[in-house]
């Protein structure tokens, strides 16, 4: 019999770790019956400036994992990023276990980036670099813990969100109550879709405990990442208190006029879309990332 949210042993052990340079939140989620965990949107150090990558963010995951005997079986993204860089390929190298898994719809994020770096036919558009695409109500398990993915798209067409027992990891789909919701102007985004997406998650029991990906301190308050379905439906400032569809779409796609691009989305975009990897070296051993003049 699959054992519901209510049961304890489907309440997932949630750790989260705070990047305050691209003010993303990655997570450790931990079967309490077991030693098994899954990490869901790990974070890549890069200067932009000087082209150099480090690993402090993803060796405190690792160091979490290490400390407390974890084996990793998941390393998860909820989308492909546009404002940090994942260190999926990296962790999984260093604890040596866990499958990176995202939404099928990679395959169109893959097809619109693809041209847009110019990346050639070498460059394979089909997910290949992933070790699971995940469909709509997919199921799986870390450990005991029962999960499924749900098709989340608006902000980007790839995003789900992943019901983990009691807790959702809802990616850019949504924010705390403070902050609302995602921006949906990148390439296959849709405000509409977005608000449908939000009104599923929503749909989840009143006591579902809903892991936020971004933070930004709203009015000063501290850094927070955490909230419920019951929360968010009352209190949210974009989608609360019932916010009808077409209101939502007029204040989103006019927030998103005023919004500038990520920092790091260049070279987000080129890593993300490949599982978190660099684009092969050259014939000398260096690998560069490309940057499109007046395309995005």
């Amino acid at each position: 019999m699959v054992k519901t949210a209510l049961d304890p042993s489907q309440r997932p052990d949630v750790s989260g770790f705070f990047d305050k340079r691209t003010n993303t939140v990655s997570y450790i989620v931990k079967d309490p019956q077991s030693s098994a965990c899954a990490i869901i949107d790990s974070v890549l150090d890069f200067d932009y400036a000087s082209g150099r990558m480090s690993y402090d963010s993803a060796d405190l995951l690792i160091a979490h994992i290490n400390k407390h005997g974890l084996q990793v079986e998941w390393l998860i993204e909820t989308h492909v990023h546009a404002d940090h860089l994942s260190a999926a390929p990296y962790i999984q190298q260093r604890v040596g276990s866990g499958k990176i898994g995202i939404g099928e719809q990679i395959i169109e994020v893959q097809d619109v980036f693809g041209k847009v770096f110019n990346e050639g036919t070498e460059f394979e558009r089909d997910g290949s670099q992933f070790d699971q695409l995940f469909k709509e109500g997919d199921v799986y398990t870390i450990g005991k813990l029962n999960a499924y993915a749900m098709h989340t798209p608006g902000h980007t067409p790839a995003c789900m969100t992943h019901v983990v027992g009691d807790a959702a990891f809802v990616g850019d789909t949504l924010f705390m109550p403070d902050g609302g919701t995602a921006r949906a102007d990148f390439p296959g985004g849709d405000a509409r879709a977005l608000y449908h997406s939000i009104q599923r998650v929503l749909s989840l029991p009143d006591d579902t405990r809903l892991f936020i990906c971004h933070d930004y301190g709203p009015n000063g308050r501290e850094i927070a990442w955490e909230t419920t379905v019951a929360d968010e439906k009352i209190h949210n400032i974009h989608v609360g208190e019932g916010r009808c569809v077409e209101d939502f779409v007029e204040l989103r796609e006019a927030r998103d006029k005023t919004l500038a691009m990520p920092s790091l989305i260049i070279p987000a975009l080129q890593v993300n879309m490949r599982a978190g990897k660099l684009p092969e070296a050259d014939s000398d051993g260096n690998r560069y990332l490309k940057v499109p003049v007046n395309l995005l």
